[in-house]
């Protein structure tokens, strides 16, 4: 099958493109994945995963993946398989079920396998309206598991923008694939769902990620300019290249490098790894929405009322801010970010409240325990230390926290010598656990439409009233006056 669909993402051998270095790198990676899939020559087990009210179909776990990579290519570290099998998911050829970030992890996350018909080697660069339809479509279909992410939301929200005027043929569009899609099997319409934002995922990846796709080898060889680089990224000679360019010839002679040479320089590669690179272009739009989207919240842009305490005297627009009584305004912030929502003194005890009803508050407040040790003396960070480890992560704890076996090891080796920062890589998991999964139902929830809506009951209750009172006072007025009824209602109108 996989066979079948290269041969016809690429007819021949005598496209230039199949000589292409990024083709050959997809050649290699496919042959990787066709071996995993093939149980009858030792492939990896694809199995059906019965979880608490489904099951989920076609799936493997990250740590067979791992196991087949070391035992079937010869690798003997550990990091090193995962580091390939992560160079693999980035390129969309496996990816998690739970997950839009494309890594292979080794434990038991589950993972599935891409289908050929949306590998790189035989799909061309979709464009922004194919996203916008994708984005449209996730919407309509109203599923928990196809929920939109914050980054999602955001680009949907732009692209709507961007496509004011053919929104309408989009959105078309969607509305036809939805229902295309209602006729297929359920299990069928689950991997095709999760294969398609496998797929976005690697051409739209989440804001911090590498979008593999743009990354062209042939742009890094310079082979039009071959005095200005002397190697290629591999670090290997051109063919015309052998001999040193007169731009790079040095008077001192070439020496061998030393280990210490080649230590510094996987070091300096492990870091270039690490950094996290995005085209100026998108930063630029993430800047301006961020801009767009606080600007009604800065007193020196917009006015604030009831009026601004940094040129005036009146102090009531910071008592407004620090009350637990929050307005419309303040409310509607939460909505941004959870970061937003837990800098809010009202926020932090909604959501807390909310998490309470859903019995998992121990994760605010472990949250909050970690913040408040931050701010401790120095004296007290030990003992306050061993305390929150006794609350929330020891065995037996009274307000236990679900933790990833990583996070629990590092913790456990800080608490040895417990300082301020012990508990960061715990803290940092427990706030991606919240913003992931709490956060967005909080958002949906009563606790929070009801705050958010209060003002506009109110207001409306008040418009009513005020129209009651005035129309007994026109009322009166026409019965002194002898006024009709309609100049009644359109006194009333005028005065609305």
């Amino acid at each position: 099958m996989a066979e079948g669909s290269r041969e016809q993402g690429a007819p021949g051998s005598t496209d230039p493109e199949e000589d292409s270095p990024n083709m050959i790198v997809y050649r290699k990676i496919e042959d990787i994945v066709t071996r995993i899939q093939d149980e009858k020559a030792g492939g990896v087990s694809i199995r059906t995963v019965k979880s608490f009210l489904s099951k989920i179909p076609s799936v493997v776990s990250g740590a067979d993946i791992v196991q087949w990579l070391m035992k079937n290519l010869s690798i003997e570290d550990p990091a090193e398989a995962i580091h390939l099998g992560s160079l693999i998911a980035a390129h969309g050829y496996i990816f998690p079920i739970s997950d839009h970030v494309l890594t292979l992890k080794d434990d038991g996350t589950l993972y599935r396998f891409q289908s050929p018909y949306f590998w790189p080697s035989n799909c061309w660069e979709p464009e922004n309206t194919d996203y916008a339809i994708y984005l449209c479509k996730r919407t309509m279909q109203n599923k928990a598991r196809l929920e939109l992410a914050d980054y999602e939301a955001e680009n949907l929200a732009r692209l709507q923008r961007a496509f004011a005027r053919k929104w309408e043929f989009i959105f078309m569009q969607a509305e036809a694939q939805v229902k295309i899609d209602r006729k297929k099997d359920k299990a069928e319409r689950k991997i095709l769902d999760s294969q398609e934002r496998a797929f976005w995922d690697v051409h739209r990846p989440v804001p911090g990620c590498v979008n593999t796709t743009e990354m062209d080898i042939r742009k890094c060889r310079r082979e039009k300019n071959p005095h200005r680089v002397k190697k290629s990224v591999y670090g290997v000679p051109d063919d015309g290249q052998s001999q040193p360019s007169p731009v790079h010839i040095s008077s001192q002679p070439a020496r061998k490098p030393t280990k210490e040479d080649v230590q510094k320089e996987i070091s300096f590669l492990n870091t270039q790894l690490d950094r996290h690179c995005m085209k100026v272009s998108k930063v630029a739009d993430s800047l301006m929405g961020y801009t767009e989207q606080f600007m009604e919240y800065d007193p020196l842009v917009c006015a604030v009322e009831p009026s601004n305490p940094w040129i005036t005297d009146d102090t009531t627009f910071w008592d407004m801010e620090t009350s637990k009584d929050p307005n419309q305004q303040r409310v509607k912030k939460w909505g941004f970010s959870l970061e937003e929502a837990l800098k809010d003194p009202a926020g932090r005890d909604m959501f807390l409240k909310f998490l309470e009803s859903e019995f998992s508050s121990e994760n605010l407040r472990f949250w909050l325990a970690v913040q408040d040790l931050k701010r401790r003396p120095l004296q007290e960070v030990s003992s306050r230390a061993h305390e929150i480890w006794q609350e929330f992560l020891a065995e037996g704890a009274p307000s236990p926290i679900n933790l990833d076996s990583h996070s629990y090891e590092r913790t456990s080796q800080n608490l040895k010598d417990p300082g301020r920062y012990s508990y960061e890589d715990a803290q940092e998991h427990i706030f991606k656990l919240m913003k992931s999964d709490s956060y967005a139902r909080f958002l949906r929830s009563n606790i929070y439409q009801d705050l958010l809506l209060a003002r506009k009951k109110v207001s409306c209750t008040l418009k009513y009233l005020l129209f009651f009172f005035l129309f007994c006072s026109a009322w009166a007025a026409a019965t002194v006056f002898g006024e009709t009824v309609w100049q009644l209602v359109e006194n009333l109108l005028s005065v609305l």
